[in-house]
């Protein structure tokens, strides 16, 4: 029958009942939906059994059963468990969909929604939550498949605040850079900045040469940079070098010492700890776990199609 490679996510197109806001789904695993795919709505995605590898977005991690997700539009996502071949898990995957313009309309009711629309900003990169966050929210999604009219649309408001209220308890995966270019269009100086570093991070990038462009002292741009981004201005380098490092080794071949220098390191070892402290895990176990979950081949699709 032969195998089909494919590190490009599947489209799925979401179908939501005219007369609900929002879809709700349980589904066993394996299934024709669990694979590695997109789609332009938001996605709440609850594991309810098992444990495996996780990829949401440029991420690749663990997960354990209850383990809780928040993804955005066109996020690519996908949960490879643990399971021997043949093994059926009944409802392992509970998930919670909808538009970017029903949730454009949430956050924009009113000024006590703000909040929401935080947490859906930061649904571009993917957020895990943990904690009594995780726990309620999880409680809470199962009520939400129990429930319809107007009580139904009350349970999703309750979920949606619950996950924006403890900031604490959620963390964000994937290192996505243009999500973040896009969150940063109020700053003109920081475009300038994070514009020149995404363009010219295959070679040597100096402080006081960004700093210049924005017209600020080398110092000032520092302090700047730090407090507007989040971090520090090698940190923000170092995370663009390893994005797109974590790209060629998904889609590519070339051996990890020449993807190290093409992407602006100049010695492997600096490459390998940078990678990990980023990553959380080395860059051949990266290639490898997300070479596993982002290939499907012909005879997986069938049968997940049959089951």
């Amino acid at each position: 029958m032969g195998f089909e490679r494919r590190f490009a996510p599947d489209f799925e197109v979401i179908v939501c009942a005219p007369s609900e806001s929002f879809r709700w789904n349980v589904h066993d695993y394996p299934h024709h939906l669990a694979k590695w795919h997109h789609h332009p709505e938001y996605e709440l995605h609850l594991i309810q059994s098992s444990n495996g590898k996780m990829m949401i977005g440029d991420h690749v991690g663990d997960f354990q059963a209850g383990c809780l997700v928040l993804t955005g539009p066109d996020l690519p996502h996908n949960w490879v468990s643990a399971s021997q071949p043949g093994e059926q898990i009944p409802d392992r995957d509970m998930l919670l969909q909808f538009s970017p313009a029903f949730a454009e309309k949430i956050s924009h009711l009113c000024p006590e929604f703000d909040d929401i629309a935080t947490l859906f900003a930061d649904a571009a990169r993917g957020v895990e939550f943990g904690g009594e966050t995780a726990e309620e929210g999880r409680r809470l999604l199962r009520e939400i498949g129990g429930v319809h009219g107007p009580r139904r649309l009350v349970l999703f408001l309750d979920l949606m605040t619950l996950l924006a209220q403890t900031p604490r308890e959620r963390k964000i995966l994937s290192r996505a850079a243009p999500s973040f270019v896009a969150q940063t269009r109020s700053s003109e100086k920081l475009e300038i900045a994070i514009s020149h570093i995404l363009e010219n991070f295959a070679g040597e990038i100096r402080l006081s040469k960004v700093a210049s462009l924005c017209g600020m002292e080398t110092s000032a741009f520092s302090r700047f940079f730090k407090k507007q981004s989040g971090h520090t201005f090698a940190r923000y380098v170092n995370c663009s070098r390893v994005h797109a490092a974590c790209n060629l080794l998904r889609q590519t071949e070339k051996p990890i010492t020449d993807i190290c220098f093409e992407v602006g390191f100049n010695n492997v070892a600096n490459f390998n700890r940078q990678f990990v402290k980023i990553c959380g895990q080395s860059p051949s176990t990266y290639r490898r776990d997300s070479r596993r979950i982002g290939t499907i081949t012909r005879f997986e699709q069938i049968i997940a199609a049959t089951a």
